[in-house]
């Protein structure tokens, strides 16, 4: 029973790094994304067109937003001694479906549709927020 139990901690440690490994490797991925989403944003700045320009830098702004909130998820991760908090999994759903209605706002039923999954997430962060549920 002892020998089972220090094999199965073995295996945990080793798949533990394993991941931690490559969420590291996602983390750099992912920051090298957001430098060239830098670089897009600074084009569309400067050299774009005025009137294209507004909605292009709008909708990097939200995807800027997407990449830093997936490398702060990797950061709280390891903060907080690999646990993946609920609320951050909720903030990228808000600005992910956020970015669906700027990128997508021709049919009025859909934006409605995307504002009620918005009003559902919040009020699921409302309540992981709350004392009974919050692990921080």
């Amino acid at each position: 029973m002892q020998d089972n139990l220090k094999r199965a901690t073995f295996v945990g440690r080793i798949l533990q790094t394993i991941l931690n490994f490559w969420l590291l490797v996602l983390a750099i991925i992912l920051i090298v994304f957001l430098g060239k989403e830098t670089y897009s944003l600074v084009q569309v700045l400067f050299v774009n067109s005025a009137q294209s320009s507004s909605y292009l830098l709008i909708e990097g702004i939200v995807i800027y937003f997407l990449y830093f909130e997936f490398i702060a998820l990797i950061v709280k991760y390891f903060q907080s001694g690999y646990h993946f908090p609920l609320r951050y999994f909720i903030y990228i759903g808000i600005t992910a479906i956020i970015r669906l209605i700027i990128v997508d706002h021709k049919d009025p039923i859909d934006t409605l549709i995307y504002s009620g999954a918005i009003l559902i997430l919040v009020i699921a962060l409302y309540l992981a927020n709350t004392d009974r549920l919050k692990r921080e």
